[in-house]
């Protein structure tokens, strides 16, 4: 290759980063999306990743690939980020208007003297592994094993990876949509019922009626409310006839 020509490549790759660095400046000061001072420096050390910002409730998340996340968590660490407050995983299943991959890992940073804090996430799919970053940040050990145990998102490259909340033989996630509950309706003492499933139906917009109704207690199981009866001074269970 020519020395023209290496100089050539060598001013379009410079330029190309400059542009990327200033595409990021733009996204983290764009309306709704501004970033602090801290994940500025982070989003400018990951243009090359082409970085998603989002702003909601003042909270600040930058989106990347998997394969970008020790690299980012590295930068933060060095922009100024000193805790890691938590790594938390997301189940997406039958989540209304979701698309794209079923799972998401959040690092929850936080900068103690800057007072800022920044989220960083990445989506993977049920059989997508994520690297581990506990050779950034040690503390991350426990807080990946949980996610592991939880939700079943492996993480590649952990010293330990292994459960750490549920027996070794229990089979499943708990925190995954789809994990089978032992569970019976919930009977209040006015009769009204709470049913598990019709619950989970309502919470995620499937149905309307989030509660059943009966007109009295299921039988056998008597109401602990009591009612005084006027002017005799005696008590009673509001329920025991409609429970006998």
């Amino acid at each position: 290759m020519s020395a023209a020509r290496a100089d050539a490549r060598a001013g379009a790759k410079a330029g190309a980063n400059a542009d990327a660095k200033a595409d990021a400046k733009a996204d983290a000061k764009a309306p709704g999306v501004e970033a602090g001072l801290l994940a500025t420096r982070v989003l400018e050390a990951l243009a090359q990743h082409e970085p998603r910002t989002e702003r909601f409730k003042d909270q600040f998340t930058v989106r990347l690939s998997v394969n970008a996340i020790v690299e980012a968590i590295g930068a933060a660490r060095q922009a100024g980020f000193d805790q890691l407050s938590d790594v938390l995983g997301i189940d997406w299943l039958r989540y209304p208007g979701h698309r794209g991959p079923r799972f998401s890992v959040v690092y929850n940073l936080y900068a103690i003297e800057a007072g800022e804090r920044l989220f960083l996430r990445v989506d993977v799919d049920e059989d997508e592994r994520v690297p581990s970053i506990t050779g950034v940040w040690n503390a991350a050990n426990f807080l990946e094993r949980e996610v592991y145990d939880l939700f079943g998102i492996a993480f590649s490259g952990h010293p330990n990876l292994r459960k750490i909340h549920t027996p070794e033989d229990l089979e499943g996630h708990p925190l995954r949509k789809d994990f089978p509950l032992g569970e019976t309706p919930t009977l209040f003492n006015d009769g009204r019922f709470l049913d598990p499933a019709a619950f989970r139906a309502g919470m995620i917009g499937a149905s309307q009626g989030l509660t059943g109704w009966v007109g009295g207690a299921r039988k056998g199981v008597v109401s602990e409310q009591v009612e005084q009866t006027s002017g005799a001074g005696t008590t009673g269970t509001g329920d025991e006839e409609g429970s006998r």
